[in-house]
Parts: C-alpha cells; sequence; structure tokens
C-alpha cells in the first residue's frame, strides 16, 4: 500500500511539474529566418524559433512545425513496428499536451481535492492500513456521484467529438487537395506552354524570355495565395522579398498594391500566356488551368473564413468541460479497492488529457492551412516549372516532326479570325 501511494505521489508531482514548467517549452527567438538547400525542394524556408510565450498558447505557436512533408525515410518511420513505445516516451513533449495543461490541472486538481476532503470528512487509511475515523467530525456528506448519468451520457459526447473532429480532417483534406490541384496544374500549365509554343519566327533567347515570364507568373499566382491563406506577421516579410527577389520590380510592387494580390496575380499570368505565340486554342487550354486555379482559390479561402458553426464547437467545449469536471466526483466509489481512492487521480488525469485532446485536435485541424507545408509547396512549384521551361523539342535526342499539310487548317482558322 506505501508504495502504490509513493508511486501516485510521484506521478502527481511529476503531472504538476511537467504542466506548469513553462521552460520545457520556451525556444530561442534569437535565429533568424534563413534559407538552405534540399535535394527535393530546393531553396526552401527554415521556420523560425519559437519566441517566449505571453498571451499565445503552445498549440497556437507550435502550428508552423507541424508543416511536414513526407518521403520515403519518414514513412519508414511512420511504420517503425516500435513506434507505439516511442509515441508513449514522447508523451510529456508534445505539443497538443502541453496546451491543456490548464485544463488536466483543473480536473486532477479536483479529484485531488475530493480525495483529501473525503478522508477528512470520512475517514482514512494510514500507511500500515489502519482505519481511522474521520479528522472532523460532521455531518457534512461525502463527495460523490452516481456513474449512470456519465455512462448513459458518454455515447453523445462521443458522437459530438467524432462529428467534430470527422469534420475538422474533411476541412484539412479539401485544403490540401486544393493545393495539390494547384501543384499540377502549374506544371500541366507550364508544359503546355512549352509544348504549344511556335518557334516560328522567333528567336531561341525570345523563347526562353517568353516561357520564364510564363515560369514566373504561374509561380507568383501560388505564392501570392500562400501570402493570402497565411497571418500577416508570419509571412509579409518574406513574400515582398520573394517576389523582389524572383520578379521585376514593377510587377512584383504591382502584385503588392493590390487589394486582392492573387488576382492580380492571375492576371498576370492571363497576360502571359496570351503573350505566347500559339494557336488560339491552345491558347484556351492553358486558360482552363487559370480557371481552376481560381477556383482553388476560391474554395481555401471560403474554408479560411467560415469556421464549423460556432455553437457547435461551443456546446462541444462546454458540454465536455462539465463532463470531465464532473466526472471525478462519479470515480470516488468505483476506485474504493485503492488506498484511500487515490487512483482516481492518475485515471482523472488520463482521461482528462486524451478527452481534452480529441477536443484540441479538431481545433487545431479547423483551420488547415497554417500547418499545411504551403512554402514547400511554393518551392516545389517553382523548381519544377522552371525545369520545365529549360526543355526544348529534341534536346533529347527525339525527332521532332514537322506539321502535316491537312494540319494547316488550324492555321487557317486564325487568319479567318484576324
Amino acid at each position: 500500500m506505501l508504495t502504490r501511494f509513493y508511486h501516485a505521489l510521484f506521478f502527481l508531482a511529476a503531472l504538476a511539474n511537467y504542466f506548469l514548467e513553462t521552460n520545457a517549452f520556451v525556444l530561442s527567438s534569437s535565429n533568424p529566418v534563413t534559407r538552405f538547400e534540399t535535394a527535393q525542394f530546393g531553396t526552401t524556408k527554415i521556420a523560425p524559433s519559437l519566441p517566449e510565450p505571453k498571451d499565445i498558447s503552445y498549440g497556437e505557436m507550435s502550428r508552423k512545425y507541424r508543416r511536414t512533408v513526407y518521403t520515403h525515410d519518414d514513412w519508414r518511420k511512420h511504420r517503425n513496428p516500435d513506434r507505439f513505445f516511442y509515441y508513449l516516451r514522447s508523451i510529456f513533449v508534445s505539443g497538443v499536451y502541453k496546451s491543456l495543461g490548464r485544463e488536466v490541472v483543473a480536473t486532477t486538481g479536483l479529484a485531488t481535492f475530493i480525495v483529501i476532503y473525503n478522508a477528512i470528512i470520512g475517514g482514512y487509511t494510514d500507511f500500515e492500513n489502519h482505519q481511522h475515523a474521520a479528522l472532523i467530525a460532521t455531518n457534512l456528506p461525502l463527495m460523490g456521484l452516481p456513474l449512470n448519468p456519465f455512462t448513459l451520457s458518454s455515447p453523445s459526447l462521443g458522437l459530438l467529438l467524432v462529428f467534430r473532429t470527422n469534420t475538422s480532417y474533411q476541412r484539412w483534406d479539401e485544403a490540401r487537395k486544393n493545393w495539390g490541384m494547384n501543384i499540377n496544374h502549374t506544371r500541366d500549365l507550364v508544359r503546355m506552354g512549352n509544348a504549344f509554343y511556335d518557334k516560328t519566327g522567333v528567336s531561341p533567347e525570345q523563347r526562353q524570355n517568353d516561357l520564364k515570364v510564363l515560369s514566373l507568373c504561374t509561380w507568383a499566382f501560388v505564392r501570392s495565395m500562400k501570402r493570402h491563406l497565411s497571418p500577416e506577421d508570419e509571412d509579409e516579410e518574406d513574400f515582398v522579398w520573394e517576389l523582389f527577389e524572383k520578379l521585376p520590380a514593377q510587377q512584383a510592387q504591382a502584385i503588392i498594391d493590390a487589394a486582392h494580390r492573387p488576382n492580380r496575380a492571375l492576371q498576370d499570368l492571363s497576360y502571359a500566356i496570351e503573350n505566347l505565340p500559339m494557336h488560339f486554342l491552345r491558347k484556351n487550354e492553358l486558360h482552363k488551368a487559370v480557371t481552376i486555379f481560381e477556383d482553388n482559390l476560391g474554395s481555401s479561402e471560403r474554408i479560411l473564413t467560415s469556421p464549423v458553426p460556432l455553437f457547435y464547437s461551443r456546446h462541444t467545449a462546454r458540454f465536455l468541460s462539465f463532463w470531465l469536471l464532473f466526472v471525478p466526483f462519479a470515480l470516488y466509489e468505483p476506485f474504493g479497492a485503492s488506498w484511500n481512492h487515490v487512483a482516481m487521480i492518475p485515471a482523472t488525469a488520463a482521461i482528462s488529457v486524451f478527452l481534452f485532446g480529441i477536443e484540441e485536435l479538431a481545433t487545431q485541424l479547423e483551420e488547415p492551412f497554417t500547418i499545411l507545408p504551403m512554402q514547400a509547396f511554393c518551392d516545389k512549384i517553382y523548381n519544377w516549372c522552371t525545369e520545365i521551361v529549360s526543355w526544348d523539342a529534341g534536346d533529347n535526342g527525339m525527332s521532332v516532326n514537322e506539321p502535316r499539310p491537312e494540319h494547316t487548317v488550324f492555321a487557317n482558322l486564325e487568319d479567318i479570325g484576324r
């Protein structure tokens, strides 16, 4: 009995020390934002160090470190058969659990108070397993509630949490698909621009410049979309720097000054397509990709500006909070076999961590853009589009066939349109 008591006290002390010690998750903020070379994405950005926490939760500040882009090595680690042991060992450094410190301390503290209060009012067992009478003679009742109300209400709470997490994941999934469409169609647009380019009467230098403008305008849209969906204090400085680094100064300034920057970048992309020497039917195929970009932008704006209905989120949070605050009263009797019912304290802490954690996961997923690796996506698009426009027909040894005579009807159609 004495050993179990000491184990329980040690667990509570470690738990309180972990949640209350802010230095456990403070990182230095002295390192500036830098960029480095990677094999997969080329030049990309290193996330800045965490600043000292003020009135912003750890969960909010840690979002920039959740922008994971998996490679084969990451998937091997993800499938590692020892992952369960690793996840259990890392539970005390989890950002999700760190952000729940006050809530878990509140429910665990209440459970501790119930144990102490009932021992004082109703009697207790000492370390030698001897029963003692109440320390205070009073007619006050012991603190406790029947377990049945919590058993009956737990399915309803489970449904609320399931719907909350499913809806949040669907929002994350749609946002990720929007960026997947951007990646696919930027490559498709630049590939068609390169393949459809009519080199007749055009110098190699002019062709190279036209395709470079097409590639840069394509990148400028996705980079402007990334800035449009990111917090200003996080991305504005990098956005301005990247635009002036890659675009002509006048074009970069026009995008920066626009009220809706992605729209301005799309307009520049349309101008770049129209300046390409090719048949108008082929230009229409390129413009279809621009329309898809507009749809992806609109879908992302809808996700950013329209949360899950607030009354649903608030009701779920209130239901969960009241349920976890009152469940320690119902756990007192079921843990009667433990020394002075003390086992209900770590049980309350564990239940609180995992149930509050489900709601926290849903909240973190609800706004997906600040946990998506959008900077890596933009860097990837820039590198791949730049590579595509560097290719030329015949540079791989394949023969290039001249247009057949029967295909000249398309050229004639263009003349008729004039």
